[in-house]
């Protein structure tokens, strides 16, 4: 594999590690497999073989994660010189969805009857693939300057998400920074959206039950009207919680499910809700449970309904530390140019990445994958996205770069 092609920077220095042509077509087949092949959460078997195969025969030792599936695997931390440096490290993300594939005149769609890559994780395990590739390959030749580690993660869409397990498993043992890319379908390929602080949201899952006696429609003043209690449950607690929080906090309930009933002339005895709660702070997510779990309260009570709630921790806000957001954007303009780099607002979805970054300092950019000019948007978790492989070549410069101008710092 030759890395003969190479990026100049200011002050005449060297930046080694752009992506030859033959593995471009290698990594844009393997995403296209893996595209094919789409597995849930903690079920990427076939996914996780396919990672340590190509890392096996480049002569890396993956190590498969206690759960079964995701694989860890060191680059130049084998090294007497490189065993006291901090290492860098590259994740990525390697489940699919459970919705069907709707791309019907794509010859790489899914495979697999309901299940489909429409969040990019396919993009993302091939671009820390690439970037390992290539970063091993210069390692081989004594030109990387810092350990780095590839992460593949699995179940990030599994809340909490499986970013916690693969710290428990040693993931960030001896890492001093780690480093992201997130498909977005809003950024043109060829260009990165990149901001400081926080960069998605908290989300966490609620499940509510309300019980009551039941009774006649003819009588509800002689029993619990339970559709009713649902239906002000629905209404009432988004507009308390949204009263008891700092509004910039952004912390929002919405609802997904309300189920109730079964005869028109029939209050129901039971009724169940469920949906989601997000937030843009991290401090106010925190406190979050016991605010909203006191406003459900406080509405069933208040109509005669009992309440059982589950709420289901998920993830907090991704924070973008400001010395890794630098280290991708530098990496980013020495590989492009400054244009290739955009700002980007907070998003209201939630990412397991934050995980990591309770422990490390970090950073995650989204990765354009729209094709140049084109104006429709093919938003993630529908079954219609694809992205521009072009991002891929993209994605494994970037991480490439920030390799070598990470140990600059």
């Amino acid at each position: 594999m030759s890395l003969e092609t190479e990026v100049d920077l200011p002050g005449g220095a060297v930046l080694p590690g752009a992506l030859p042509e033959a593995l471009r077509a290698e990594l844009v087949a393997f995403r296209r497999d893996l595209h094919m092949h789409p597995e849930l959460g903690n079920q990427e078997f076939r996914t996780t073989a396919a990672i340590k195969e190509r890392l096996e025969r480049a002569g890396l030792k993956p190590r498969v994660l206690s759960s079964g599936t995701g694989v860890i695997c060191d680059i130049g931390t084998d090294d007497e010189a490189g065993t006291d440096a901090a290492v860098l490290a590259l994740r990525a993300d390697i489940d699919g969805l459970p919705i069907p594939d709707m791309k019907t005149e794509c010859p790489y769609r899914s495979t697999v009857p309901d299940r489909a890559h429409a969040c990019g994780h396919d993009v993302h395990t091939t671009v820390v693939l690439g970037a390992g590739l290539v970063l091993a390959e210069l390692h081989r030749q004594g030109l990387l300057p810092r350990p780095v580690r590839l992460i593949f993660q699995p179940a990030e869409e599994v809340l909490p998400g499986g970013a916690a397990d693969a710290v428990a498993d040693g993931a960030l043992d001896d890492v001093g920074r780690i480093l992201a890319v997130h498909c977005d379908p809003r950024v043109d390929a060829g260009r990165i959206g990149l901001r400081e602080g926080p960069i998605t949201s908290a989300c966490d899952r609620l499940e509510i039950a309300l019980d009551g006696p039941g009774g006649h429609t003819a009588r509800p003043h002689l029993t619990t009207d339970l559709v009713t209690a649902a239906a002000r449950v629905v209404t009432d607690v988004p507009a308390l919680v949204g009263r008891r929080v700092d509004s910039r906090s952004g912390l929002a309930v919405t609802w997904g499910r309300i189920e109730s009933g079964h005869a028109p002339n029939v209050i129901p005895q039971h009724a169940e809700l469920s949906g989601t709660v997000r937030c843009l702070d991290l401090n106010t997510w925190r406190q979050a449970p016991d605010i909203v779990v006191a406003a459900i309260d406080e509405v069933a009570n208040l109509h005669g309904a009992k309440s059982e709630i589950t709420y289901v921790r998920g993830v907090p806000p991704v924070v973008n530390e400001a010395g890794a957001a630098a280290l991708l954007r530098d990496a980013m303009v020495a590989r492009r140019g400054v244009e290739s780099v955009e700002g980007t607002e907070q998003s209201l979805g939630g990412e397991d990445f934050s995980w990591y970054l309770e422990h490390v300092p970090g950073a995650m950019a989204r990765l354009g994958v729209r094709p140049p000019g084109e104006r429709t948007v093919r938003d993630l978790h529908q079954g219609d996205f694809d992205v521009d492989e072009h991002a891929i070549t993209v994605g494994v410069e970037l991480f490439t770069a920030a390799a070598f101008l990470d140990a600059l710092r």
